[in-house]
């Protein structure tokens, strides 16, 4: 079995990634952008990147926490914003959840409509402010959650500047031990925070290290075979994320429309 080796970030990767959104900024004309901060990696890294792109005082982070947000992320997100000199606002969103899942949901729901619900009201609250301040909407999804599909559409996924787009997971991690990054939110394990308990690898039923071998493999063009010979892992589940990836291509596509007619 050989080892996948995704190449290393450097330093010229980082200063790509801060030029990209200054001018995404710039070609815009917004006067700055508004991140949803949760605590966890892939927002803190895009904080830190639109930080040092654009000055703090042009950064505007929000924490919106629910019933089953932990209460250490409440501390985690100020410290953040503080040690990085960001405007800092939080909006429990919880009520508007509450209202919806009162008139949207059975009896029947599942964690998974809630979360759903959850995350888009999160992202009416980003458009919100944003709109308000000629702000743009800075997203924090990777390239391992939109291939996979990861993402709730029009929630999470929506966004107007998306800057981990092209990278991993595990990728994002290196950027983040790079630009200064917390170690311990480096190491704290993902979640979207939908529910309790939820993680990012419990839900996939893989580790990003693992899953991220997969898609680099894939988008090499190497077989199900070639990459499970690779990685040394099961050719089953090889093909499964292979058709994941496929069966979430409309959630990052934009909306289908007639065309040849």
């Amino acid at each position: 079995m050989m080892e996948v080796k995704i190449p290393n970030i450097t330093a010229d990767d980082v200063n790509s990634l801060k030029k990209f959104i200054k001018d995404s900024v710039a070609r815009a004309k917004a006067k700055g952008v508004v991140i949803g901060l949760s605590g966890g990696i892939d927002s803190a890294v895009v904080t830190k990147l639109c930080a040092d792109a654009l000055g703090p005082e042009n950064v505007l982070n929000v924490f919106m926490p629910s019933r089953v947000t932990p209460p250490e992320d409440y501390k985690t997100t100020l410290e953040l914003s503080n040690m990085w000199g960001t405007e800092y606002r939080v909006v429990d969103i919880q009520p508007a959840v509450d209202a919806l899942v009162a008139v949207l949901l059975s009896d029947a729901e599942t964690p998974l409509e809630r979360g759903n619900i959850s995350a888009r009201c999160r992202m009416t609250v980003l458009y919100n402010m944003a709109k308000k301040r000629q702000y743009l909407v800075v997203g924090t999804s990777n390239q391992s959650e939109i291939m996979m599909g990861y993402f709730t559409k029009f929630g999470d996924g929506a966004c107007d500047v998306t800057p981990l787009a092209n990278m991993y997971k595990t990728e994002v991690r290196q950027v983040a031990a790079l630009i200064g990054v917390p170690e311990d939110i480096i190491a704290k394990p993902p979640s979207a925070g939908l529910w309790e308990g939820q993680t990012d690898e419990k839900d996939m039923g893989i580790t990003y290290r693992d899953l991220d071998a997969i898609l680099y493999e894939m988008e090499q063009d190497k077989t199900d075979s070639q990459i499970s010979a690779d990685t040394g892992l099961p050719k089953e589940q090889v093909a499964e994320i292979r058709r994941q990836v496929e069966l979430m291509e409309h959630k990052r596509l934009p909306a289908i429309r007639p065309s040849g007619y």
